[in-house]
């Protein structure tokens, strides 16, 4: 990241950090890390907690050397045609990440707060968005903001104030789903995920901006929550998602796409089958419910048997 205070160090674009070039970049990183990382050459920690000024934090809200950019307000999701929480116009992802300051030589770290799998599902939205981009460079805080301010991480009084980069996108299809590739799914039978709760998954309830109940033919649910500890502010461990991962009957690196209802708890779910437990022939589909469901031409099945 290039910050305006030190615009000179940081001007020769790809130079590279040895420190960090040195080092694994793993799917999380522990608050200890943050704190020894922060500030350093080609490390960019995002804040993107939604409302922290509406928050009791003081006079003191960010974390230090993070730059912020909420989730719900700075353009990481669009409207399109009528549906909600998708990919906005490439160019639009490449300049608001551009502009926080990050090039493609940057290891990006994603703070969320870390109340629950819902806010967490922030964390892993936008790092499925790093990785459909091109940048396999990113990681994001376990535990969030509630792991950070617990073990002692500074806190000043202002976001960091980057200078614009320059960021390149090269797309990776491999972990992104369409409409057209689950229909393609559903006639090769191909493994459907759903990461919704339970009571939506079997058709008792659905989401406002989802037409009609009932979930994908032949899908399985793993609920979103059951990635999460709300109460630990962790993530599920690989032997968790494991074992997760079997009870669905989904094998070791077997095809499969995860939904929800816009694309959002679906990212816990891509996250944790994908990054942690290392099936990377895991995609999302980003339309999900919304998008499947708005046509009345598709199928959808009824788990109540009603």
């Amino acid at each position: 990241m290039r910050l305006v205070s030190a615009t000179v160090a940081l001007a020769l674009l790809g130079a590279a950090a040895p420190a960090i070039a040195q080092e694994a970049i793993t799917p999380l990183v522990d608050a200890a890390w943050v704190k020894e990382h922060s500030g350093k050459d080609n490390v960019v920690i995002i804040d993107i907690r939604d409302k922290i000024a509406e928050t009791d934090l003081g006079d003191k809200p960010y974390l230090a050397n993070a730059v912020v950019a909420p989730y719900a307000t700075a353009g990481w999701r669009t409207e399109v045609q009528g549906i909600p929480g998708m990919l906005p116009p490439i160019e639009n992802l490449a300049k608001l990440i551009g502009d926080l300051g990050i090039d493609n030589d940057d290891h990006v770290v994603i703070v969320p707060w870390g109340t629950d799998s819902t806010e967490f599902g922030g964390a892993t939205r936008v790092y499925w968005t790093f990785k459909y981009l091109g940048h396999d460079e990113v990681s994001i805080l376990d535990g969030g903001w509630r792991h950070y301010d617990a073990a002692g991480g500074e806190r000043v009084a202002e976001a960091a104030k980057p200078e614009a980069a320059t960021f390149t996108v090269s797309l990776n299809d491999k972990i992104r789903a369409t409409t057209a590739d689950v229909e393609a799914a559903l006639k090769a039978g191909t493994k459907l995920i759903d990461g919704r709760p339970t009571e939506q998954y079997e058709g008792k309830s659905k989401s406002p901006i989802v037409r009609a109940e009932g979930t994908l033919p032949g899908a399985v649910n793993i609920k979103h929550s059951d990635f999460y500890s709300a109460e630990n502010a962790e993530y599920a461990t690989p032997e968790t998602i494991k074992a997760l991962s079997e009870a669905v009957g989904l094998a070791k690196d077997q095809e499969n796409i995860v939904f929800c209802n816009t694309g959002h708890w679906a990212s816990v779910a891509w996250f944790g089958l994908s990054e942690i437990l290392g099936n990377k022939n895991t995609r999302m589909y980003d339309g999900s419910m919304a998008e499947w469901a708005s046509d009345p031409a598709r199928p959808l099945e009824d788990k109540t048997g009603s």
